[in-house]
């Protein structure tokens, strides 16, 4: 279980940076390097922010909106792990204070995000509260006594024809008896406005374009569950929507690829950065980033009879 501070939807050194992910073989393949949807928004965002988080890995405090997110996808999946008839609002409040102690178990400093941390009583129990609305409203928008997804939490990857891997961490994934799928993200926050829908539905395209080349099936339906605002947003892609992300996709690697070899990691301020950990750093607010760290060149991966390494031996997912 991986708990969020603001690193994106992949373990910790998961998403190389561009130079040491070349050359690295996947199935015999060498490949131009792995990225994640929450990567890939990083450095659309802002690519300065992607260089803090992917090449410099600098820490970032827990977010107490992000560590909701994440206390209330834990809750969603498991709650699936119960008989149907006992998937119920009042079930799923019971779950919040085993996954929370679960989060604590992992990840200590947890406790201290909160103003006054944990033991600050007032401070915690107003945001467990909100854990726990967050969680009601999830039932005003689907009934999961009705519900058996085929997945929950699914890694995907996918190697492109353009020798990049694709890959990330899908919440639910629902199949039809005629094979038809649907993929499924939950969201703490509020839906996005109108004209911002697009920005929020290329990660779900980003998670079907792997889909379908991985699985040679492509997802009817995309969902993404607004649980801040009690809205849901439904998409239904073809093959040239997701041929074009595709495109977009191997347009921003080159992109990503041209920054780390100039060393040119552009700010790009916006009303995002009111959020960023790392505003401190950023020239556009009269900070200085550190060095870049020194890369070595990497050499093909092999095991100890000299052969490549398959996929789910580099990326080390099952």
């Amino acid at each position: 279980m991986e708990v969020a501070a603001a690193q994106g939807d992949l373990p910790e050194g998961s998403d190389q940076s561009p130079a040491v992910a070349l050359s690295t073989p996947v199935d015999g393949v060498h490949v131009l390097g792995a990225l994640s949807p929450s990567r890939a928004a990083d450095f659309m965002v802002c690519p300065l922010l992607y260089r803090f988080r992917t090449v410099d890995r600098l820490p970032e405090p827990f977010s107490p909106d992000a560590v909701r997110g994440t206390l209330v996808h834990k809750v969603l999946e498991d709650l699936f792990d119960l008989p149907a008839d006992q998937r119920t609002p009042d079930q799923a409040r019971d779950l919040l204070a085993p996954s929370w102690g679960a989060l604590l178990a992992e990840e200590p400093g947890l406790a201290e995000m909160l103003v006054g941390a944990e033991d600050d009583q007032l401070a915690f129990a107003a945001w467990f509260a909100s854990c726990a609305e967050v969680l009601d409203r999830y039932f005003t928008l689907e009934d999961p006594r009705r519900l058996e997804p085929a997945e929950r939490e699914l890694y995907v990857e996918a190697l492109l024809d353009s020798k990049l891997l694709l890959r990330g961490f899908v919440d639910r994934l629902d199949e039809a008896p005629d094979g038809r799928l649907r993929v499924v993200d939950y969201k703490s926050g509020r839906a996005p406005g109108e004209g911002f829908e697009a920005k929020a539905l290329f990660q779900m395209k980003f998670y079907a374009l792997a889909l379908w080349r991985s699985r040679g099936v492509l997802p009817s339906m995309l969902q993404l569950v607004y649980l801040g605002s009690a809205e849901m947003l439904r998409y239904e892609p073809d093959e040239a929507d997701l041929e074009a992300t595709e495109r977009k996709i191997i347009a921003l690697w080159e992109a990503i690829r041209r920054a780390e070899e100039d060393g040119d990691w552009r700010a790009s301020p916006s009303r995002m950065c009111d959020w960023c950990a790392h505003k401190a750093l950023c020239p556009a607010y009269g900070g200085t980033p550190p060095p870049l760290p020194v890369t070595v060149p990497p050499t093909p991966a092999e095991d100890p009879a000299g052969d490549l390494l398959t996929a789910q031996e580099v990326t080390g997912q099952p």
